[in-house]
């Protein structure tokens, strides 16, 4: 990787890429520190002091410490990110909107808008409950005007992350916004291991659970880049054909199916969904119930473990769900048929499609259930250690698979100039 990154920097065009998105990413780091007007900080921080069930302090750690200082980036990019789940489930819903996404660069700019304005209808929604919602003590707005300025305040901030990120995709490197979301978990980092270290030194944990904790994240971090590297791959062999004068066809080549095609958005999709009766509630009421706290929450006794099986069921299903609209096993097999291809041992067609999809939903259920592991897994040993793990799996798994994808961007970038150079 750092290979790659030095290679990169050599290259005048990338070089300016870089620099670009380290940029903005710095932009939004300033963004994090600009405070909503009219809002009582103190009784903010008194809010995350009780805790709430520990929901947002996980709210928080995705947001990159921006909703403990309710700054105008307090909800982050995650109103667009609910925005695009609900667009592609629509996609598959709405035959009218199946159409736009096969209508090539033209329709997908069109569900691009329509995500736009269904992030900012959520953004106000969200901006509403959470001031009106979980920190209405600390409103000290008295007017209409003042009140209306800080539901403004929070949708533009959320808008402009949009904006910076939709840059970042088009004149940076990578994708924008998974980069917000990578800069906001990782900015959180440190004070998490500081806290740690702290609580180690005052004597409230242990060296030796340090350290194995440590080693735990170390090991998730290789088994996640060994997931997202991790891919099956299926020999093809294509017919020979004469066109005029000239035969093609004829050579071998392969498909690669990955372990985990769905990367983490099944992650992403399942605590978003666990964490939404708790988010409900402090909307509504600005606390959590305890029955919620005790049966449905990591805090509870009963709930730590219900909500680890939830868990795994959730994120095992969107994997089967992601996985089956991103590959398409009978449109695929019908491609593979169309351009003379075939996979040895099997027929054209149907067979065809049934032996990938055979394979597919093998290798699924492995990246499925080793997700689903990962994510859980500190949920467990936060309960077996009495330590709160904030940065836990699923915030691991994001990071990991932001920088895979960041990296990979990078060297296709590369490998593009070099056919340029050898073509020259």
């Amino acid at each position: 990787m750092i290979s790659t990154l030095r290679r990169a920097w050599n290259i005048p065009d990338l070089r300016r890429s870089i620099i670009f998105t380290l940029l903005m990413l710095l932009v939004i780091r300033l963004g994090a520190n600009v405070p909503v007007p009219y809002m009582d900080k103190a009784i903010i921080k008194q809010v995350f002091e009780i805790g709430q069930g520990g929901l947002l302090q996980f709210l928080d750690l995705m947001a990159g410490g921006t909703l403990s200082n309710f700054s105008i980036f307090a909800l982050s990019i995650y109103p667009y990110i609910t925005a695009s789940i609900i667009m592609q489930l629509l996609t598959i819903a709405i035959p009218r909107l199946e159409e736009l996404a096969k209508e090539g660069e033209e329709g997908r700019k069109k569900i691009s808008k329509y995500t736009k304005y269904g992030a900012v209808i959520l953004a106000f929604i969200q901006a509403w409950g959470t001031t009106f919602g979980i920190f209405q003590n600390a409103l000290v707005a008295e007017t209409f005007i003042q009140k209306a300025v800080v539901i403004i305040s929070l949708v533009a901030g959320t808008s402009f992350l949009i904006w910076i990120g939709n840059l970042i995709t088009e004149k940076g490197i990578g994708n924008g916004i998974s980069l917000i979301i990578f800069i906001g978990i990782v900015s959180g980092l440190p004070s998490s291991i500081i806290n740690y270290v702290r609580f180690a030194r005052l004597g409230l944990v242990s060296w030796i659970t340090l350290i194995i904790l440590a080693i735990i994240a170390i090991a998730i971090v290789a088994i996640v880049v060994a997931l997202q590297e991790g891919e099956r791959r299926i020999p093809v062999q294509y017919a020979k054909r004469v066109v005029g004068r000239r035969m093609y066809g004829g050579q071998s080549s392969h498909i690669p199916l990955k372990v985990s095609m769905a990367g983490v958005i099944p992650v992403i999709f399942a605590s978003s969904l666990l964490s939404f009766p708790q988010t409900i509630a402090l909307f509504f009421t600005g606390d959590v119930p305890e029955w919620l706290i005790k049966y449905f929450t990591v805090q509870g006794s009963v709930g730590v473990w219900v909500y680890s099986i939830l868990n795994v069921v959730l994120i095992m299903f969107f994997t089967y769900f992601y996985t089956a609209v991103q590959f398409n096993t009978v449109e695929y097999a019908k491609n593979l048929q169309q351009y003379g291809g075939f996979i040895p041992g099997i027929r054209p067609g149907r067979p065809t499609s049934d032996y990938l999809n055979k394979v597919v939903t093998r290798i699924t259920f492995v990246g499925g259930i080793s997700l689903a592991l990962l994510a859980s897994l500190p949920i467990v040993l936060s309960h077996i250690f009495k330590l709160n793990i904030n940065f836990g799996g699923t915030a691991v798994i994001i990071v990991v698979g932001v920088v895979l994808e960041t990296v990979k961007q990078i060297e296709s970038q590369l490998l593009m100039r070099s056919y340029k150079g050898f073509l020259k």
